[in-house]
Formats: C-alpha cells, sequence, structure tokens
C-alpha cells in the first residue's frame, strides 16, 4: 500500500504541475472554483507525502511521533491522545480544559492540539480568569493530574485563597493530613460531580465531534457551545431566582374575584360593529 500511495503522489505532482502550469497561461480567465481544486490538490499532495514518512517509519520498527503524527486527511491539525480507557485506548482529535463555578456555569474554557500535559494548564486558566473578571476564585480544585506542588504555589501567587488538589504519588503525613480535611474532601467531590459538565457539553452542545477541521475550527466550534450552554444555564438560573422572590398568594386571603348579581363572573363584554 505504501509503494501504491508513493506511486500515486508522483501521478499527483505531474498532474498539479500541468495544472498549475494552465493556471498561469489562463491569467484572469480561470474560475476560482478551478484554482481551489488545484491548491487542495497540492495540499492532499503534501499530506499524504507526510503519511507515507510515517508509514515508512513505522516498517522499519520505529513509532511516529506522536506530537506531528498525521491521523486524519482533512483535519491535519488532529492528534493521536492515549487516554488509558478500557475499549478506547487511543483517541483522535483535540484536548480540551474546562472550568467551571458552583452555578455549572462554564467560566473558562480552552482547546490545544495534542496530549500536553494536565498541570501547566490550570495556573493558565486562572490567569484567564482573572485577567477576564478581574478577580480569582476564592478556592480551586482539580483533578490528581494538576497535582503538583509548583502548580499550587502559582495559584496562590495568582491570589487563590484555597487549593484543594490531591498530589501525585504517595504523600507524606503532613499531606494527608491536608487531604483528610472536611473542606478538602468537600471541594473534591464536587469536582467529581462536575465532572457531567464535560459529558454534557459533548452530548447536548456539541463537544463530542466539531465539524469545523483545523485548530482553528474546533476553538470555534467548541467555543459556540459554551455560549449556547451558558446562555442556556443563566437563562434557567435567572427563571430559577425569579420563580423564588416571586409572591405566594395566601389561601387565607385569596385574591378577590369580582362577581354579577348571581354570584357568577360577570360577563365579558362584546364589541358590536357598527
Amino acid at each position: 500500500m505504501a509503494t501504491i500511495a508513493e506511486a500515486s503522489i508522483n501521478d499527483a505532482r505531474v498532474v498539479a504541475k500541468n495544472a498549475l502550469r494552465a493556471l498561469r497561461r489562463a491569467d484572469e480567465g480561470i474560475s476560482g472554483k478551478a484554482s481551489a481544486l488545484v491548491a487542495e490538490l497540492v495540499r492532499t499532495i503534501t499530506v499524504v507525502g507526510k503519511v507515507l514518512a510515517q508509514t515508512r517509519t513505522r516498517l522499519a520498527g520505529e513509532v511516529p511521533d506522536g506530537a506531528t503524527r498525521i491521523v486524519s486527511l482533512h483535519d491535519t491539525d488532529a492528534r493521536p491522545i492515549a487516554k488509558g480507557r478500557l475499549g478506547k485506548p487511543i483517541e483522535f482529535g483535540y484536548k480540551a480544559q474546562v472550568t467551571d463555578n458552583a452555578d455549572g456555569i462554564v467560566v473558562d474554557h480552552f482547546v490545544e492540539m495534542g496530549n500536553p500535559p494536565d498541570a501547566p494548564m490550570l495556573g493558565a486558566a486562572i490567569g484567564r480568569i482573572k485577567e477576564r473578571f478581574s478577580e480569582v476564585p476564592r478556592a480551586v480544585t482539580a483533578d490528581r493530574g494538576c497535582g503538583e506542588a509548583k502548580v499550587e504555589a502559582e495559584l496562590r501567587q495568582l491570589g487563590v485563597d484555597y487549593v484543594a488538589v490531591p498530589r501525585k504519588g504517595r504523600s507524606g503525613a503532613q499531606r494527608q493530613a491536608v487531604e483528610s480535611s472536611r473542606r478538602f474532601r468537600k471541594l473534591v467531590t464536587w469536582r467529581t460531580g462536575s465532572e457531567g459538565r464535560i459529558s454534557h457539553l459533548e452530548h447536548a452542545w456539541g463537544w463530542e465531534r466539531t465539524v469545523l477541521d483545523g485548530i482553528g475550527g474546533a476553538r470555534t466550534w467548541c467555543g459556540w457551545g459554551v455560549l449556547a450552554h451558558n446562555a442556556t444555564k443563566i437563562a434557567s438560573l435567572i427563571d430559577e431566582r425569579d420563580t423564588k422572590s416571586a409572591p405566594t398568594p395566601s389561601p387565607k386571603n385569596p385574591s378577590p374575584v369580582t362577581t354579577g348579581p348571581s354570584g357568577r363572573p360577570p360577563p365579558t363584554p362584546q364589541k358590536i360593529p357598527a
């Protein structure tokens, strides 16, 4: 298959070369569609050439670099992501980080290429929140992937009062005492429950699969999903607040109803045509 692909690339290069020559000769008489087709052919030749090089590397007994490995012809920014899940150890696409508050509103999100480590992403997210809202959360919690001393120091430097992130590896007695405290465990439990936010974004707001190619398209698609989610969530919170604040009529003092002479409500006036 690699040999056939290599031969096809050579043939396609000849076609692209002739097509580009024809475009230059036609000058202004060529259509935009024809130019776009030739540009797409040139792009596909380049991408398939990279895939062919990856194949040759794999056949030689080596593993191609995952950070630059092409896994999709139409979305060349997508990368393999090792998640370690049963039945789906490797996924393909982008890595997204979501930061929400106690009301379930997404206050920050970011979509990144490949599978960068979680720890550096947390401080960056809190920094964006601080810049956006001119204040920082009083408390921050995250999963164990962000559990590093330097991450906690970075959050405190940003102004976070309390950090509830379980540390990686085996903890000492002092750290175990911190993680056993009531406030720490309460925040960690809340974070576990907020994991449903990601699932909700995937299944209700399009985060499961972007329809826009490239890292720019994925960020745009996910951004619209967050906007729709937040608009719906905020509207629900406002409605809930207004419902609670609305006065409830007392059953002992029902609202007065005007009745007619017979005790029935008076008839509704009817408009008489002229």
